[in-house]
């Protein structure tokens, strides 16, 4: 039996200064992801390949001898009127189509997926991301200047839907979650083969109940926002961010899943989609370091009776200096001095840990797990962990993922020893961030941005012109 370790942003030990340890790092492993492939549920398309946009394609393959394969053929970037244009997509699509033209022929579907593009704003998009003002510029450009901006166009607004307008290089180390790699050239193609081209693409989209009532909400607050002054603004981009990060999920989500969105400060275990358990939880303070991350992991098992393992660092940073003042200190905290200069916790009811630990590996070192300050609670304001997410209730979350009765894990419990027992099917976990979303009932709810996350990924979420010295304007 592994001891259980401390995440590295564990700092206050100290029992009587109400902060106790809160986490556990069980291993360095990286959290697990999985789930459907959604491209098969959006287009009927099966097992599409993850999109090799970013790698090169062989020089035999591009087709140089075309003039559309020469304009795009060799170059890192494109720019059309000021635009610029994604060539390693443009190069993925066109390969598809031995580098020739495709929307010459095919221009009753390139006018319903112009209209799609332009309609962006009901998915909580700025359609300037998709070169909407210059889509409108019909017979403005050249022939083949005018493909090249409608399939950059199109790509790009079917990789939004798919996985997030703000793209994975432009997310903080702490925005985690991401759906399964979907290929938008392979949607891109078949919503060119089907009678509602526009309908393929839209499939993209999330189509949980969140997703689908804040772009309701949005409709309502859209209409309300020049009545509504600064404050209806406000709350149209308190949507838009948070129908990003729905973007961001895997597609489906798992029918069985242990669901933690931080600023509700609330856990929902969902069975067969729907909820079946919900209990409060503690969540990261504010302070940068200490912050709830957003991620997936996966519940593999249940740790009893979890010792905690401090390690050197904090012990020389946080523990030494106590002891120095107070001799008694370890003792008082049920602790003991090990040879290789950690320190370990003793299971038992006043332990950091509680007497559940949820065993979730990640590379956050972040865990779900009981603590003896029951007070937390009862407060509205439960910011008051390094990172880790302290359970209400984690006899009964516990009893519910091992599937067997309370009484069962409180004889575990009463044993008094660390035991670890697999879950007879490992459950996900999210930890989320969403300060607008659909409750049980189906009604929106909102939530104060304590972390102050929602204003920059609104403005990730906005066009910017980027530096274009070094792209060839075409």
């Amino acid at each position: 039996m592994g001891l259980v370790r401390a995440p590295r942003c564990e700092v206050g030990l100290d029992r009587q200064e109400a902060a106790t340890p809160d986490g556990a790092q069980l291993s360095r492993r990286s959290a697990l992801s999985g789930g459907a492939m959604a491209l098969a549920a959006a287009c009927g398309l099966g097992a599409c390949s993850a999109s090799p946009e970013s790698e090169a394609l062989p020089v035999a393959a591009l087709h140089a001898e075309t003039e559309l394969g020469k304009l795009i053929g060799g170059t890192p970037g494109l720019v059309v009127a000021g635009e610029p244009l994604n060539a390693g997509s443009l190069r993925h699509f066109y390969a598809r189509h031995g580098f020739k033209p495709v929307w010459a022929t095919r221009q009753g579907q390139a006018d319903a997926l112009v209209n799609a593009v332009l309609r962006a704003g009901d998915h909580g998009l700025d359609p300037e991301l998709f070169h909407a003002s210059l889509l409108r510029r019909k017979g403005t450009f050249p022939p083949l200047r005018r493909e090249l901006l409608l399939t950059d166009a199109f790509l790009s607004y079917a990789g939004a839907l798919a996985h997030g307008a703000v793209p994975a290089e432009r997310r903080k180390d702490f925005e985690a979650l991401s759906p399964q790699p979907i290929d938008v050239a392979a949607a891109l193609d078949a919503a060119i083969r089907s009678p509602d081209p526009a309908a393929v693409i839209e499939a993209l989209a999330p189509t949980t109940p969140t997703y689908r009532a804040l772009r309701q909400a949005m409709r309502g607050q859209g209409s309300a926002a020049p009545a509504g002054g600064r404050a209806a603004a406000n709350r149209l981009r308190t949507i838009e961010v948070n129908l990003e990060r729905q973007r961001w999920l895997p597609r489906p989500l798992p029918a069985d899943r242990v669901w933690v969105n931080v600023p509700d400060q609330q856990l929902l275990l969902y069975r067969a989609d729907r909820p079946a358990f919900s209990t409060r939880v503690v969540v990261g303070d504010n302070a940068e370091r200490n912050q709830s991350p957003e991620f997936r992991a996966l519940i593999e098992a249940s740790f009893f009776n979890p010792p905690w393992v401090v390690p050197r660092d904090i012990v020389a940073a946080e523990i030494l200096p106590k002891i120095s003042r107070d001799p008694d200190y370890l003792a008082r905290n049920n602790m003991v001095m090990r040879a290789n200069g950690e320190v370990e916790q003793l299971p038992g009811p006043s332990a950091g840990l509680g007497y559940v630990l949820f065993d979730m590996p990640n590379r956050f070192d972040v865990y779900l797990h009981d603590t003896p300050d029951r007070f937390l609670f009862s407060r509205d304001n439960r910011r008051m962990s390094r990172g880790c997410i302290r359970v209400q209730n984690p006899r009964e979350l516990a009893a519910l993922l091992m599937h067997q009765p309370i009484d069962s894990i409180d004889r575990k419990i009463a044993m008094g020893s660390t035991t670890r027992d697999t879950l007879p099917t490992p459950v996900p976990v999210f930890v989320a961030y969403q300060t607008a979303f659909v409750d049980a009932d189906g009604t929106v709810q909102f939530r104060p941005d304590f972390y102050n996350r929602d204003a920059d990924v609104w403005r990730r979420l906005q066009r910017h012109r980027q530096g274009q010295g070094s792209l060839p304007v075409i």
